[in-house]
């Protein structure tokens, strides 16, 4: 069995995603070679083709037989934290609750992202922040 690792997986599926309109967002291999790929569209959401193109890419590209590995592919989902940047971007005129370090928590609409900073919308009042100052960012989901 080879091992797997991150960045082998991750340089392999980052051209495909980009063909699909998608990016990466996670991933992670287990010592048990157990992979997870997150992934999130440019626009529009992930649905179960994009998931399954993915799964079949990777397939294509490691043997399973030689890596004896097990593959999720999933998308990076509506209750996750934000993880890269891009996720930021595409989420610029939405709500998300942003947690800080020293506990502060505020429901804010993401108003510019830089990579070195979030600009955000609390009440009225804009606030840039620097991310090295934020715990969290989950994408706010309001029903109707």
């Amino acid at each position: 069995m080879t091992k797997m690792d991150k960045k082998t997986v991750s340089e392999a599926v980052v051209p495909e995603l980009e063909k699909m309109g998608c990016f990466l967002v996670d991933v992670t291999v287990s010592k048990a070679n157990d992979i997870e790929i997150v992934i999130e569209k440019e626009s529009g959401t992930v649905d179960m083709d994009d998931c399954a193109a993915v799964d079949r890419f990777i397939h294509s590209v490691f043997s399973q037989d030689e890596e004896d590995y097990s593959l999720t592919v999933s998308s990076a989902g509506l209750d996750r934290p934000f993880k890269v940047l891009r996720q930021f971007e595409k989420a610029v005129g939405t709500r998300a609750t942003v947690s800080f370090k020293g506990g502060r928590r505020v429901l804010a609409t993401i108003e510019s992202v830089t990579p070195e900073t979030l600009t955000i919308n609390v009440g009225g009042v804009s606030e840039t922040v620097p991310f090295d100052t934020i715990t969290t960012v989950i994408p706010y989901i309001e029903f109707e």
